[in-house]
């Protein structure tokens, strides 16, 4: 793939990979364009038909939700925000509604939101009762001096802030409670002698978009890693690591492991590749995913002109893209889903 200007321009080569999810035209930008995740990791493609199309449906019920309002003159920023507690409210995904259970057996949740203008963000780490962690994120943002508040601090500020609050048993799901226990039986096995069972998807929700206006906004959220313990906070709340937004380079959102994301400061480095040595957001996202990150995650991203690109090192990652030019599309693993019609 050609190289391309600083701050994210396609070639003028058309290309397309369903590896990396990159479908660039030529030299003039899409009004809009949309990229959204749902998480990925170890996703078995024998998974229950049911679950399968359930999976699917929900991806293009968010992505068309964003790519009506980007369409309908709506700011990247609020398209975020809405397709994320979207997401937040489905129990397949593991953000909000169907977060996965800490070692304790709750929930402690994360997310983050970044206005690419002028690299405005909010995030909050660890919250217990917020319905939609995006949204208070946002709060944080626009209504503190702040970038991330967490724990109890960050509950008094959904308490200030009025925001739609919830008991955290509003969270559980029976699958996460399955995985939960799964995870448990793994670490006594572990401790008696036994290897470490297989790897579960890597869940995290996230949505990066360009708007009519030529802006760009990226938000993500999370339930973190089943069965984790004394507090951790992965990398979506961490700006930079796991989400970014930057008028002049993409808007980037990712989902793995998070502790890999903050070492290596993923998000912010896949657009400084783009800015400083003049990548296109696929090869730049394609360095870090595939040279840089262990086997465990993956990124999204929309650049400047609306160029969409994904890539993930994982057998599967569920993720969706559409832009003002007629691409509509979801996919789990290398090949799209077929079309609604």
């Amino acid at each position: 793939m050609l190289a391309c200007a600083p701050g994210g321009a396609p070639p003028d080569e058309a290309t397309s990979s369903a590896e990396t999810g990159v479908r660039e035209g030529g030299p003039a930008p899409v009004e809009w364009a949309i990229a959204i995740h749902g998480g990925a990791g170890t996703i078995p493609k024998d998974m229950a038909g049911e679950l399968r199309q359930a999976y699917v449906e929900a991806l293009r019920q968010a992505l068309r939700s964003g790519a009506d309002a980007l369409a309908g003159g709506e700011t990247a920023l609020d398209v975020c925000e809405s397709v994320v507690r979207a997401m937040e409210d489905d129990p397949l995904f593991n953000a909000g509604r169907g977060a996965v259970f800490n070692h304790e057996g709750e929930h402690e949740l994360d997310a983050s939101i970044m206005d690419g203008r002028d690299l405005s963000a909010g995030a909050v780490g660890a919250v217990r009762t917020v319905r939609h962690p995006v949204t208070l994120a946002r709060r944080v943002m626009e209504e503190t001096g702040h970038v991330l508040l967490v724990a109890d601090g960050a509950e008094a500020f959904a308490d200030a802030m009025g925001v739609e609050r919830v008991d955290n048993a509003f969270f559980d799901t029976d699958r996460r409670r399955e995985a939960l226990e799964r995870k448990l039986e793994e670490e006594r096995a572990a401790a008696g002698g036994a290897g470490a069972g297989e790897a579960e998807e890597q869940g995290t929700v996230g949505c990066t978009a360009r708007d009519v206006h030529g802006d760009l906004a990226a938000a993500t959220s999370t339930g973190g890693l089943t069965a984790k313990r004394f507090g951790r906070i992965g990398d979506t709340p961490i700006v930079g690591a796991g989400t970014y937004a930057d008028n002049r380079t993409a808007a980037l959102s990712g989902t793995g492991k998070g502790e890999e994301f903050i070492r290596h400061a993923v998000a912010y480095a896949i657009a400084q590749r783009m800015a400083l040595l003049g990548e296109s957001l696929a090869d730049a996202q394609r360095v870090l995913v595939h040279d840089v990150l262990p086997d465990d995650g993956g990124v999204i991203g929309v650049d400047s002109r609306g160029a969409i690109a994904w890539a993930f090192n994982t057998p599967g990652m569920y993720r969706g893209a559409a832009d003002s030019a007629g691409r509509f599309e979801v996919a789990i693993w290398e090949e799209a889903e077929p079309s609604e019609e």
